[in-house]
């Protein structure tokens, strides 16, 4: 790391302690709702079949088993929080990831969450 590195993350934290109280909360609570369209199985399973390529509602609740209207509420919500994104053709609305990055978040976290597994394993080795 360099000193220009250093300037430009002081910069960054300096910019976020400027940022009122009132949107510092909005902030806040646009994470929460962006984390939250992410609390359900169902849409995990949707973000990464949409992952493989662009599918349309009827397609992914065939591939996912889930019936239709279970399916288009899950991909409102995914479209409201702007983690999918539409495309018309006639009448068919087909399905896009909006940003490949979110399975990489999403890979993080299973990462994170198989080496907090596997530490609580070896806990329970340990007391048995």
């Amino acid at each position: 790391m360099y000193d220009g590195d250093i300037n430009i993350r002081l910069y960054a934290y300096k910019q976020v302690l400027m940022v009122s109280p009132t949107l510092q909360q909005e902030i806040t609570q646009l994470e929460a709702n962006f984390c939250a369209a992410l609390s359900d199985p169902s849409r995990l399973l949707i973000l990464y079949a949409l992952n493989e390529g662009p599918r349309n509602v009827t397609e992914l609740a065939n591939e996912l088993g889930l019936n239709q209207p279970t399916t288009s509420r899950h991909l409102k919500v995914l479209r409201e929080r702007g983690l999918v994104t539409t495309v018309r053709t006639g009448t068919v609305i087909t399905y896009h990831l909006s940003d490949a990055r979110l399975i990489q978040a999403l890979d993080i976290m299973r990462s994170i969450m198989r080496e907090r597994l596997a530490y609580q394993a070896n806990l329970m080795e340990e007391t048995a």
